[in-house]
């Protein structure tokens, strides 16, 4: 880790840090970045300089650094509303590198986070709507690339299947033919009688991208939407008069009208309660249907 061999200088990591700060701040994120990496080799325990720095790298789409960055300063054990940010910077650097799988679980791990400091009031409740913007982006582009290993996939075990019958026949007919002469009319039977079988299959598999999985009409179910942003919700939670919304689109209303948006009534952050039922059939809906991420 940087610094190792260097003496801490907390004060000088600070200097380093406050310049960097305003490079930042003008956009340019070069000298932002080599300025918080100084810091870091003068403070190598500060999680703070490594989010900062990290930061910048995500700027700079230097995003392999980027992700070094992030697991060391999640290995430091920062305070939570430094590993939520941490993990929120891993799973963005990971899913511009297109691993949606270890940017889901990141993700995943910084909404938790974010949950918590929603709860205690903590600064990193501020970011419990991209946070789940970017889980949501994750689970989109996972299901997108199972998508596409599936339907690879079906070109392959279609000509194993024709395969598999072209050598049933040509194996039936090498029967027909050491039986002797006089079987010829007996060959093109069988060989028209395969033709059959054959077009019958490729034609089952037309119809399966047709009338299949594609060929639905997309539409989300109502129970799975949002009533205020009328999107998937990720995270339900349940107001006092038992309506469901997406918790990152009431906390944003709460912002703006501390009242709950049917009756009006009085409405606290304290007053919802998550809807375990639902969330799980959301989750399994996205699951197989990660389209809907842009419904």
């Amino acid at each position: 880790m940087a610094g190792q061999d260097t003496a801490a200088d907390p004060a000088k990591a600070l200097e380093f840090k406050e310049k960097g700060n305003k490079c930042f701040q003008a956009g340019d994120y070069h000298g932002a970045e080599e300025l918080y990496s100084k810091a870091i080799s003068c403070d190598p325990t500060n999680p703070l300089l490594y989010t900062n720095r990290t930061l910048a790298l995500l700027k700079l789409h230097r995003f392999p650094l980027a992700i070094t960055l992030s697991q060391q300063c999640i290995a430091l054990s920062p305070p939570p509303s430094i590993s939520l940010k941490a993990h929120f910077q891993l799973a963005q650097a990971q899913i511009a590198l297109h691993h949606p799988s270890e940017a889901l679980e990141s993700a995943k791990i910084a909404h938790s986070l974010c949950v918590e400091e929603v709860i205690v009031g903590g600064k990193g409740a501020n970011n419990i709507g991209p946070i789940t913007e970017l889980v949501l982006r994750c689970k989109k582009e996972l299901w997108e690339l199972r998508e596409e290993e599936r339907l690879r996939s079906r070109p392959s075990l279609l000509n194993e299947l024709v395969a598999g019958l072209e050598r049933d026949r040509e194996a039936y007919i090498s029967v027909l033919r050491a039986e002797g002469k006089g079987k010829d009319i007996e060959i093109e039977s069988v060989k028209e009688r395969y033709r059959g079988k054959i077009g019958e299959l490729r034609r089952t598999f037309e119809l399966a991208g047709v009338n299949g999985e594609e060929g639905k009409r997309r539409k989300v179910p109502d129970w799975c939407l949002d009533d205020i942003t009328f999107s998937v919700m990720l995270d339900p939670v349940v107001t006092k008069t038992g309506q469901s919304y997406d918790r990152s689109s009431i906390m944003e209303h709460l912002k703006r009208s501390p009242t709950d948006p049917l009756t009006r009534e009085p409405l606290r952050v304290e007053d919802l309660r998550p809807n375990l039922a639902l969330k799980a059939a959301c989750e399994e809906f996205l699951e197989e249907n990660g389209w809907a991420v842009d419904w």
